[in-house]
């Protein structure tokens, strides 16, 4: 109703009904990208494109430069570029042995490279150095990967991620999804709920970067 609304009125103001469509678009998108975020940015791909040209650069100046090729590896894995990523981290182990980020980084691209070997090996060091890192997304990682054929190792990972009690809504997202394929559909509701709850408790500032997972949880909470 709200958006036949909008659209009455621009059509009005404008007198051509595919520009009042446009701007109506437009407006929606703005408004989604300020206070919600389930939209894509259309800007951040151009500004991960613009820093991985000037982290080449610097690379390029400044050959042991370890934390612009570590970023760098990370904006590939973004791109989905993973075996680039991987040219870039694998020679970073020796100085960063102890990072479980790293470590958790060269699990991605290994896993969706397709050595589940390697790819299990390395999340696992990485959640052995800190349980936490990412919030426990290395979890969930693990989870997703074993959720087709292999639920009691999906199920433990589930578990083990409930025992960090994250305070990252996507996660709990993640979490709720990966209990319905496994058709656990009283863990996903409740995964649903306790995502909510951790963002009801969340400070303002934070709760905006939460949001557009508070909004895939109410949604998953009003379908189910």
């Amino acid at each position: 109703m709200l958006k036949f609304s909008l659209f009455v009125f621009l059509f009005w103001l404008i007198g051509n009904p595919f520009v009042a469509i446009l701007v109506m678009l437009i407006l929606l998108y703005l408004l989604d990208r300020r206070f919600v975020g389930l939209t894509p940015s259309v800007f951040k791909p151009l500004k991960r494109m613009s820093r991985i040209k000037k982290l080449r650069q610097q690379i390029n100046l400044s050959p042991n430069d370890v934390s612009s090729k570590h970023e760098l590896a990370r904006l590939l894995i973004e791109r989905k570029k993973y075996s680039e990523a991987l040219h870039w981290l694998v020679p970073l182990q020796p100085v960063l042995e102890d990072s479980a980020e790293y470590w958790d980084d060269l699990g991605i691209c290994y896993l969706n490279g397709g050595d589940e070997e390697k790819g299990v090996a390395c999340t696992l060091r990485a959640l052995e150095l800190n349980p936490r890192v990412k919030y426990g997304a290395p979890y969930l990682r693990l989870a997703a990967h074993f959720a087709n054929g292999r639920t009691d190792q999906a199920l433990a990972y589930l578990q083990a991620f409930q025992e960090i009690n994250s305070s990252s809504c996507e996660a709990y997202d993640q979490q709720a999804s990966i209990y319905k394929q496994l058709g656990n559909a009283q863990e996903a509701r409740r995964s649903t709920e306790e995502g909510l709850r951790i963002y009801s408790m969340l400070p303002r500032y934070k709760k905006r970067q939460e949001r557009k997972w508070a909004v895939r949880l109410l949604f998953k909470k009003l379908l189910k």
